[in-house]
């Protein structure tokens, strides 16, 4: 199971029940890494995509502690153990996309982490765990800086040692 997320400088990854930045070429990333996998979110992420519909092309996993929490295309769970048999039963790849919550619950279950690093501090109030101060990860592949949307970025990848 992996996560994919873009943060900030200090790992802030919303603001406000929406993503910080609007960067065409992680949006791209984002969209062919996941295609066919299954992801792993919670409501209020669910409820943030266009028309609060799940992301198409995709098996849609939303996480929530609310039991009436019944949206249409997606299978609900109730806990971290749920979600993970659920996405492996699936037999899709794996990512976790959010949000913050989710994010904290589920990272031990991941032995991987796509990382967008990017230049900028956005004022989040919704985070990532910080990977650069975790015990057991590690920063394993870094690439180059990118600009898009006036954005400098990288995309980098975390292992778990």
């Amino acid at each position: 199971m992996k996560a994919i997320a873009a943060v900030d400088k200090s790992w802030g990854i919303g603001r406000g029940g929406g993503l910080l930045f609007h960067i065409p070429a992680d949006m791209r990333f984002f969209r062919e890494t996941t295609k066919g996998a299954a992801v792993i979110m919670g409501r209020k992420t669910l409820e943030s995509f266009p028309g609060g519909k799940p992301l198409p092309g995709r098996l849609n996993i939303v996480l929530t502690r609310d039991p009436n929490c019944a949206p249409e295309g997606v299978t609900v769970v109730h806990g971290p153990a749920e979600a993970e048999k659920a996405a492996l039963d699936s037999g899709r790849p794996v990512f976790v996309i959010g949000g913050g919550e989710v994010y904290a619950l589920m990272l031990d279950r991941c032995a991987e982490c796509l990382i967008t690093k990017v230049d900028a501090n956005a004022g989040a109030d919704a985070f990532f765990p910080d990977l650069d101060k975790a015990p057991g990860w590690y920063l394993a592949e870094e690439g180059d800086e990118l600009e898009d949307n006036g954005y400098s970025f990288r995309f980098t990848t975390y292992r778990r040692k």
